[in-house]
């Protein structure tokens, strides 16, 4: 069974939404600090149009993280649960 976004956002809830939004940023920030590596504005007008490219960049790269935030997330949501199998179903101890 081939899982999906709203699949897994169903199943697993806060992980994929905490995982999406932290490679949302991760990409983000990324792209503007390679944007400026390569390009140095001067003025305010410039740093805004640093931001621009870097939000421009992040939604280019939406399917990628897409899929990404499944595959993360079902290794992570599986992960989870069997330590909390070890542990007896306990989740104040975690």
């Amino acid at each position: 069974m081939r899982k999906t976004l709203k699949n897994v956002l169903a199943e697993y809830g806060a992980i994929a939404v905490v995982v999406y939004l932290a490679l949302f940023t991760l990409i983000f920030i990324g792209s503007y600090f390679a944007i400026r590596l390569g390009w140095t504005p001067g003025s305010v007008a410039g740093q805004a149009g640093a931001w621009t490219a870097a939000y421009i960049v992040t939604k280019i790269a939406q399917p990628l993280r897409i899929a990404a935030t499944v595959v993360i997330t079902t290794f992570i949501g599986k992960f989870w649960e069997s330590r909390k199998a070890r542990r007896g179903g306990d989740t104040a101890a975690l």
